[in-house]
């Protein structure tokens, strides 16, 4: 395994790392306001989970130059 290898897989989890703790806090927060209890505060914190997280993996390709899913919107 390569230097290059080592310091690509450990910039990709700590870039994971990242979005899952802003993303967990965020929704968290944005739960906690809508007041959603039960199935339907599961199922809207999900997709506000998703949403952010992988907002946040887009803005990290996007703006610093990390690949983590090669997402190509152009």
């Amino acid at each position: 395994m390569d230097l290059t290898s080592v310091k690509r897989i450990i910039t990709i989890i700590l870039v994971l790392l990242c979005a899952i703790l802003i993303a967990n806090g965020a929704s968290n927060i944005l739960m906690q306001f809508s007041g959603l209890t039960g199935i339907p505060g599961f199922i809207v914190g999900f997709l506000i989970y998703a949403a952010i997280f992988f907002g946040i993996l887009y803005l990290f390709e996007r703006f610093c130059g990390i690949n983590i899913f090669h997402f190509s919107f152009s």
